[in-house]
């Protein structure tokens, strides 16, 4: 994964980590054990389906370019879809405090979103490809960034 990548996938995990430290605390202070446990479970739930969604996309993006928009559609509705998976398979759970889970999951999400746009529109990336400059061509232009003494 290059810099750039690593740098936006960094500034959009930490704010989610954070925040889902928040919900943990707001969580426990709630509800208790199960509060700890379904804020926790929430934000992990977020920072793993968005990180993995966003390092494939990036490899998407690297291979197969002209799939990029559609793939990136496929990839959100697949997180929704294991979100919801999760939901159904854990909906009678007594392991954790449903209501947590849910507000969790919410602000996690709000705040990956946000802090990945936020660094998309930092990141300083090429749209488009510059050409590779060779020595040869260097020695052959003129330099017209001097003026005659």
């Amino acid at each position: 994964m290059p810099s750039n990548d690593v740098r936006i996938l960094i500034q959009a995990a930490v704010p989610t980590a954070a925040v889902g430290a928040v919900a943990v605390a707001v969580g426990g202070a709630v509800e208790g054990g199960q509060g700890v446990t379904g804020a926790a479970i929430g934000a992990l739930l977020v920072i793993l389906l968005m990180g993995t969604g966003l390092f494939v996309l990036q490899w998407i993006a690297k291979s197969v370019p002209h799939l990029f928009q559609a793939m990136g559609l496929m990839m959100y509705m697949t997180q929704i879809l294991v979100i919801f998976v999760f939901i159904a398979l854990f909906k009678d759970t007594t392991l954790f405090h449903p209501q947590v889970f849910a507000l969790s999951l919410l602000v996690a999400t709000l705040t990956w979103v946000a802090a990945q746009a936020r660094a998309t529109m930092k990141a300083k990336t090429f749209y488009v490809d510059p050409e590779p400059a060779t020595a040869a061509s260097g020695a052959d232009k003129t330099d017209t960034s001097e003026r005659p003494a």
